[in-house]
């Protein structure tokens, strides 16, 4: 039987399903997380065949010393794996500590993780990315600046999310920034594009061909939804556009995706930007391999009429898809609401209006509601009229 490591598989709590998957299909899961057991919920236990609790999880040795505890007590762990960006790194430490060659080492996961580094990666694909600078002087950031024309974009060149970015409009918000800046982190410097987020999301075997594509669609930017606290709405599109397909297929040899998740943002540009594309092109933002954040995964699923979970297992076990896409597709939406807010409709009324097409609801974790807001519902419908329509419903303020 092969061991397989689940890193805080109690988070999201939607993550129990990569236990229950894996179990399905053979393995031993053993789990590691800070949450005490009794904290875990009855179907994650279920799943688990141990778990180990670190009450510090920020204190690395602590991690070291389950996995040794794991590897003493059932042999050489094959598989370890959080499939969460916070655990990215120290995921790939541990693999690189217990010689578990199934997974990206910490060497070749700085590529996944600096935005610097995924241009390489990006230009190993063909595709054609925003100009940059990794900042360093004032002097430097003024001299990009005038060569690519306000506004710029100034974001920390490692790890994910919308914190820490910066829209630089002109010269005095330059100066701002480096009064502000923190020292500690190195900033990746862009030419600002002007576009529409979509994704390119799925699984790849163990010879990075992707077995599982699907794609999300994100109106308003994650840093707008931090910084001006919209309501965010995204959805998963019933088909992947087939430029979409072929680039994203690309990028995923290009970065040597094997046996993971992959969750990959592109601009379709709205404007012509001089030296990068035309109207409607795509230009890679960033990838992150993993699967997409919050309950994504479940949207997925709703979508596509598949368990995406159980996709990963598969590849995992079998090193293929073994899901018959034979099921109706859908636009899966995403809406989220914050409590700041005031609604013209009630949770409730929207609940009962759309009862029929509801998949999910709840609250958020406090630690996603900065950029996924407090309160979401999943629906689908069969056209994309009626997905604005439920948008409109749920937005509408007093």
């Amino acid at each position: 039987m092969k061991n397989f490591i689940l890193i805080s598989p109690h988070f999201p709590d939607t993550y129990f399903r990569f236990a229950e998957a894996l179990k399905r299909n053979g393995f031993r899961v053993l789990g590691i997380g800070d949450a005490s057991y009794e904290e875990l919920s009855q179907a994650l236990k279920d799943s688990l065949d141990e778990y180990y609790r670190c009450y510090n999880m920020e204190n690395f040795d602590e991690e070291i010393n389950a996995v040794r505890y794991f590897e003493n007590k059932y042999g050489h762990i094959d598989y370890l794996e959080s499939n969460n960006e916070y655990w990215l790194e120290r995921d790939a430490k541990l693999r690189d500590i217990f010689h578990i060659d199934t997974g990206v080492g910490y060497n070749a996961i700085q590529m996944y993780q600096h935005k610097s580094l995924m241009k390489q990666g990006y230009a190993k694909a063909g595709a054609k990315t925003a100009d940059f600078i990794l900042i360093d002087t004032y002097e430097n950031a003024m001299a990009f600046a005038k060569r690519v024309g306000y506004p710029i974009f100034i974001k920390p060149d490692y790890g994910v999310g919308a914190e820490g970015d910066f829209k630089i409009q002109n010269e005095d918000d330059l100066k701002n920034f480096f009064a502000v800046k923190n020292p500690q982190i190195t900033y990746i410097c862009e030419q600002y594009i002007t576009g529409n987020i979509v994704s390119f999301d799925g699984v790849a075997d163990s010879h990075s061909n992707v077995v599982f594509a699907t794609t999300n669609c994100f109106p308003p930017s994650v840093a707008d939804v931090v910084k001006e606290h919209k309501d965010i709405f995204y959805y998963t599109m019933p088909k992947v556009p087939k430029d979409l397909l072929k680039l994203g297929q690309k990028v995923v040899k290009a970065f040597n995706v094997q046996k993971r998740f992959f969750h990959m943002e592109f601009f379709r540009l709205t404007q012509d930007i001089p030296g990068v594309g035309k109207v409607g092109d795509l230009v890679p933002l960033e990838t992150n391999m993993r699967p997409a954040g919050g309950y994504t995964p479940d949207l997925i699923n709703f979508a596509n009429s598949i368990n995406c979970y159980q996709i990963y297992a598969d590849v995992m076990a079998f090193d293929e898809n073994r899901q018959k896409d034979i099921y109706p597709h859908y636009y899966a939406a995403c809406a989220s609401r914050r409590d700041e807010h005031q609604y013209r409709y009630s949770d409730d009324e929207v609940i009962n209006k759309y009862r029929h097409r509801l998949c999910a609801n709840g609250r958020y974790p406090k630690v996603l509601s900065g950029a996924m807001g407090d309160r979401y519902f999943m629906v689908k419908f069969d056209k994309e009229e009626e997905m604005d329509e439920f948008r409109q419903f749920c937005e509408e303020r007093l």
